[in-house]
């Protein structure tokens, strides 16, 4: 049995008008990580946090470009939790992935 190291994707987060702390970062790093399990190719993630200044709950936003050859998909997700929000993203981003996946065999 061999040791292979799976190098973790690169996830570049920016929030926007707040300071996220290292625990949400390290949430969204481990989320994102799982979407190699649908497509091994993705080159990287860039993450946005947003937080609008509105009275309404769902006032978190979160949206995530992933690049993968020739392609970029994006999602973009609103809700009361930016951990909610990374959830919802991330199993769209895998559907999304699956399918990119599917067409790609198609062709082969």
């Amino acid at each position: 049995m061999s040791n292979l190291k799976i190098e973790e994707m690169k996830v570049n987060a920016q929030s926007v008008n707040f300071n996220a702390d290292v625990k949400l970062l390290d949430f969204i790093q481990k989320r994102m990580d799982k979407l190699d399990q649908f497509y091994d190719k993705v080159i990287q993630a860039d993450v946005y946090l947003k937080v609008e200044n509105t009275s309404d709950k769902e006032n978190k936003i979160f949206e995530a470009r992933l690049s993968v050859p020739g392609d970029r998909l994006i999602v973009k997700k609103q809700c009361k939790t930016f951990e909610e929000c990374t959830d919802m993203a991330v199993s769209s981003l895998e559907r999304q992935l699956k399918k990119r996946k599917e067409k790609l065999r198609a062709y082969l």
